[in-house]
């Protein structure tokens, strides 16, 4: 239970994101400035946590780590920089709703992946729930409402794209350096995925005045929000619960991230969204919700 309560936690901390880069757009910073400034105070807010707990910790805070543990987290931290990357470009074409639900195809993406690396067809609950989220991303990003013209394709295709590379980040945290402790491990993915992302926007805010002009508190949030809290707990959760159950539990990101920008930017979501993000939650929750029905079907046959 410890552990689905972490990654419930992980998940509604990536759904307050897009608002706040939303508003990060409006105060006049652009995507460079915003995952560039993420991804250094979430390094750096990592590290200080690091020597925190290293200096109260008996067990070294590094031990088990070696160069193979690098190489193994490289999929992580790179998949991290580039979720950031194309997730904040998509909020510069389309609404904030509707980017989380592009960035939520993660789910049917993670049951194709799974099947690849099973070398099996998926399930039929599976597939049933993948009826459920295409039905759902129908709904909830507007197509059905008459929408469309918000979905420029250039929005589309970085949204499509950040949710392949966040279905790497989920299924490859349950499996990679588990032995590591979680906040080391989640301090070499944070300093992978800065690395990455300088390489593609290089660090001007450092010198452009960018950070007296108030990006520092964006970046402080963001890196608390999208690489701090939501790295720790899926280091900690997705060993226990596998990359499945840590992807149907990660739709708790998807009601919050519709929400806020209702809430906090005005931005109209329609009731046939609202039925849409139903629609979603239901279908990532059928394979959990179908495998308990068989288990008391099967308890009382046995019986």
């Amino acid at each position: 239970m410890r552990s689905v309560i972490v990654i419930l936690l992980g998940a509604v901390s990536y759904g307050v994101l897009s608002t706040f880069v939303k508003l990060a757009y409006r105060m006049g910073f652009t995507p460079n400035e915003v995952a560039g400034s993420q991804a250094a105070f979430g390094l750096v807010l990592l590290l200080l946590l690091l020597a925190l707990i290293g200096r109260k910790s008996a067990v070294p805070m590094f031990k088990g780590v070696t160069a193979k543990t690098w190489v193994a987290l490289l999929p992580i931290g790179i998949s991290v920089g580039a979720t950031s990357i194309l997730y904040y470009n998509s909020l510069r074409y389309v609404p904030a709703s509707i980017a989380i639900v592009l960035l939520f195809q993660f789910t049917w993406m993670g049951v194709l992946a799974e099947a690849a690396l099973r070398r099996r067809m998926p399930e039929k609950e599976k597939l049933i729930a993948l009826a459920f989220v295409l039905a759902g991303t129908v709904l909830a990003g507007g197509i059905a409402g008459g929408t469309l013209h918000q979905l420029k394709p250039l929005g589309v295709v970085f949204g499509l794209l950040s949710a392949l590379f966040y279905t790497i980040f989920i299924t490859w945290s349950s499996k990679a350096a588990v032995q590591v402790a979680p906040v080391t491990r989640s301090a070499i993915n944070a300093a992978i995925s800065a690395a990455v992302v300088a390489v593609v926007y290089p660090p001007a805010f450092l010198v452009n005045g960018a950070l007296a002009d108030g990006l520092w508190y964006w970046g402080l949030l963001l890196g608390l929000f999208g690489i701090v809290i939501p790295q720790i707990c899926f280091a900690v959760g997705t060993p226990n619960t596998g990359g499945g159950l840590a992807s149907i539990l990660s739709a708790a990101e998807l009601p919050v991230a519709v929400m806020m920008p209702a809430l906090v930017l005005q931005e109209h979501v329609s009731a046939l969204q609202w039925t849409g993000v139903v629609v979603i939650l239901l279908g990532v929750a059928m394979p959990e919700l179908m495998k308990r029905r068989n288990k008391v079907e099967a308890h009382h046959l046995g019986c």
